[in-house]
């Protein structure tokens, strides 16, 4: 049982721990926070992607109504694409999942996931549940439910299909075996040792209105959410807008929405609610043991609150505290403690907060690190103690805090674990992250969590005569010349990293290639670097030392790789030995204004593709869209690519180009396209070579082809299924490479997406696909000559294939550069 309650508490204190600094000490805050205690109920919504959420009814539960409020979305979004930047796969799930954590921090809601990979666009849920470990995403959605404790659930989607995505039916399908598997000890019973099971009240579906589809109902319940919260200064649509604007990588920039709105819901499982989602349920602290005494206490401090001395309220305050730590149900106990303690600080007007004077560090180095705080009023506030992890051993304090004097208190701790995001911790495949959860208490608790649980200082103040504690992350604070100060989480990394330069090294020769690694130490170091043998490739030299090098050292070693006999892929491993410790992991970094920094340690890895590839042409002209790396892809083989502006599309001898090929969705995205079309035919028509990678069906500001043909949402998601060549003549097919049913092995997420149809007769469609049970469907790849020159379209996700260094799709890719001489 104590394990059970330490677990529960750390889970219930999170919020606080992710917090930046001290909780927030406005009035307006006060007043809202003053509200929250006062109510004990909560609600869970559930989805399946970053951006599924329903932000004005999240704000509207959390803001208004005052519930403990959760979203649980099944994925991180990692097999969307990106609008701002070439990040894919777990990388965009990174960006994703602190686009979420800045959404809930402008709603009021918490976040959470299960461990299930985006592994892209799903036709059906049959498809996503065979992908996904079904039972080991239900324990997931079981162990939030049972964490969480929710009152209510709310489904983004139905059962019946009409969310469309695979993924959004698969999440109710999830929630409702999970409302009825979270309340029976039989079902997930190692989760026990922790938690207890739990029944949630109802299940409702938040029925709604896209477009064409319409399963709202005069009969269903609903409510009106769009009210104006006046200590906010925001109406819940003018929130939900804020919110949702933080999905930039989906380009979810929402206006602000004022005046009624109203959300229906559908009774999915349990009680039907007639008048209100809470129907039924006591959400005031009667529903607790001793709750009467608590409510009539904290009424009367609501009622004496005095807006111009919040510290008169201090000691009110901290009875109060005493009595809810009596409560006999742990879980609104320790709710409500932490809220009463952030509470008490924010009027007592308690900031403080801990950081560091470096952004990096190496496992196993000392960090210095400094904890300031300052008490704004004549509270009775003493600092009992400073210590990291609790350790009483290596705690200062005891000082009174003397009204507006800062006080400093300078620590000295070991970093022990590296920062890598837990999910990414360890080696996945494309259904499932591995958390590796179950070898510690500590990691048991971080599951299903956004995040890791920061290194944090604990604090501990004697409030007017009670000791209160307080866990205050860790974090690097600087001022940056343009932006002001600075707030970004501690880095832990390896002694030295190593990143190879190229993803992939593509062979078509018996020509040896060099292959370049960059390392980094985050701490004097000396040691070696080496390539592990991989078999029939020979790497020389076997290794090259390196000694004295300092902090922030950056420096490259070279080896040489020459290709092994025949078609064949392999893994490329670098090894770094330092001080001692062997390591194979790299450093990369994800920065953007909206988020904080993503630091990853990916693995020290590269392909080595040794295949029959032939070119033809040497210059690309490359036209930006969203973002892709198909760029570095043609550099990695030879070709030289240069990104064309506007002003040389214009103005430029387009004719010194072999092709020119635009980026996914540039006709979404890039609004000069539309001007910059007439130029671009002409270059076909004078004997260039033009290929247009997809765009979606949203927004496409010109047709991109000499003839008509549209774009539809229609899509190949099996990245397996049959390909039939149409034409098997075509030159796309036969120049410079001899395509065959081979070249479409190994392929990643998907075959394509976003298909032309109504595809005027000019064109030829060369090939023919469809996932299973579906029609075959010829708009994946169409082309017609068009003067002395070729128009290309391709909805095949040549976007993920080439950075994969999947064979076939550098051959295909590399004959629609490559037009046959006439």
């Amino acid at each position: 049982m104590k394990r059970f309650i330490s677990l529960l508490t750390l889970l219930l204190s999170l919020q606080q721990v992710f917090a930046q600094t001290a909780p927030a000490s406005s009035i307006a805050n006060v007043e809202q926070d003053l509200k929250k205690l006062n109510v004990l109920g909560s609600v869970l919504y559930v989805a399946a992607h970053p951006d599924d959420e329903n932000t004005r009814l999240l704000a509207y539960l959390a803001q208004e109504r005052h519930y403990r409020t959760g979203y649980l979305s099944l994925t991180r979004g990692d097999g969307g694409q990106n609008l701002i930047g070439t990040e894919q796969a777990e990388l965009l799930g990174a960006i994703r999942t602190q686009e979420l954590l800045a959404a809930r921090r402008t709603d009021g809601a918490e976040q959470f996931f299960s461990r299930a990979n985006d592994f892209g666009f799903s036709k059906g849920p049959d498809e996503t549940l065979k992908i996904w470990d079904r039972e080991k995403v239900l324990s997931d959605v079981v162990w939030v439910i049972r964490n969480f404790r929710p009152d209510v659930m709310i489904c983004r989607f139905p059962t019946t299909g009409e969310g469309g995505h695979g993924h959004h039916t698969s999440s109710a399908i999830l929630a409702q075996e999970a409302f009825t598997a979270a309340a029976d000890p039989k079902r997930f019973p190692e989760q026990l040792k922790y938690v207890q099971p739990w029944q949630v009240k109802r299940l409702l579906w938040n029925t709604f209105n896209f477009g064409s589809v319409n399963t709202t109902d005069p009969s269903q319940l609903k409510l009106d959410v769009g009210g104006y919260n006046p200590y906010l200064g925001k109406s819940y649509g003018e929130i939900a807008a804020e919110s949702r604007s933080n999905h930039k990588t989906q380009g979810f920039g929402s206006a602000r929405q004022r005046g009624q709105a109203f959300e229906y819901f559908k009774t999915i499982l349990g009680d039907a609610p007639q008048t209100d989602l809470m129907d039924g349920i006591n959400t005031g602290w009667k529903r607790v043991p001793g709750g009467n005494e608590i409510e009539a206490n904290l009424s009367v401090i609501s009622k004496t609150f005095d807006a111009a001395n919040p510290q008169h309220s201090v000691a009110p305050l901290v009875k109060l505290l005493g009595m809810v730590e009596k409560v006999s149900d742990v879980y609104w106990r320790n709710q409500k403690a932490t809220q009463l303690k952030n509470l008490i600080a924010e009027c007592a007007g308690l900031w403080f907060e801990s950081y560091c004077n470096a952004p990096a560090y190496a496992k196993g180095d000392n960090v210095d690190v400094s904890t300031q705080m300052i008490v704004r009023s004549d509270a009775p506030v003493t600092l009992t103690s400073v210590s990291y992890k609790g350790d009483a051993d290596k705690a200062d304090g005891h000082e009174n805090l003397a009204p507006n004097i800062l006080k400093t208190v300078n620590q000295n701790i070991k970093a022990t674990e590296l920062t890598q995001p837990y999910w990414l911790k360890y080696p996945h495949g494309m259904a499932m992250y591995n958390t590796g959860y179950l070898d510690s208490i500590g990691n048991e608790a971080q599951k299903t969590l956004p995040q890791n649980i920061p290194p944090a200082m604990q604090a501990v103040f004697t409030i007017a005569g009670k000791p209160i504690t307080y866990n205050v992350p860790i974090q690097y604070k600087y001022v940056d010349p343009a932006r002001g100060e600075i707030y970004q989480p501690i880095i832990v990394a390896p002694v030295v990293t190593a990143n190879i330069v190229s993803k992939d090294y593509i062979f078509n020769t018996t020509q040896p290639q060099s292959v370049q690694v960059k390392l980094k130490a985050f701490t004097k170091a000396s040691g070696s670097i080496s390539l592990k043998p991989v078999n029939g490739w020979k790497v020389s030299p076997q290794s090259i030392a390196f000694s004295d090098k300092n902090k922030g050292d950056e420096w490259t070693a070279v080896f040489t790789v020459s290709p092994a006999d025949g078609p064949i892929t392999s893994i490329l491993e670098a090894v770094v030995n330092a001080n001692g410790e062997k390591s194979s992991l790299g450093f990369e970094q994800i920065h953007y204004e909206h988020i904080p920094t993503i630091t990853l340690f990916p693995p020290a890895q590269a392909k080595l593709v040794n295949i029959d590839l032939k070119t033809a042409g040497k210059k690309i002209g490359y036209i930006a869209g969203a973002g892709d790396l198909v760029p570095d892809a043609l550099q990695q083989i030879g070709y030289e690519v240069h990104q064309l502006t506007e002003n040389e599309i214009v103005n430029d001898d387009l004719s010194k180009y072999d092709a020119i090929v635009t980026g996914v969705r540039a006709y979404n995205v890039n609004q000069r396209l539309a001007f910059e079309q007439p130029r671009l035919m002409e270059y076909v028509k004078n004997g260039g070579n033009l290929v247009v990678q997809y765009n979606n069906n949203v927004g496409v500001l010109v047709n991109p082809g000499p003839y008509p043909f549209s774009v539809v949402n229609q899509r190949v998601t099996d990245e397996n299924a049959a390909v039939t060549f149409a034409e098997p003549s075509s030159p796309l097919l036969n120049y410079p490479n001899k395509i065959t049913s081979k070249d479409f092995d190994g392929w990643i997420q998907e075959r394509g997406l976003y298909f032309a149809t109504n595809i005027d007769a000019k064109y030829s469609a060369p090939l023919l696909m469809n996932d299973p049970g579906e029609a075959p469907n010829k708009g994946s790849l169409i082309t017609t000559d068009y003067g002395k020159g070729r128009f290309v379209y391709t909805s095949l996700a040549f976007f993920r294939e080439l950075p994969a260094g999947v064979p076939g799709a550098y051959r295909l890719f590399i004959n629609l550069l490559s037009n046959p001489k006439k």
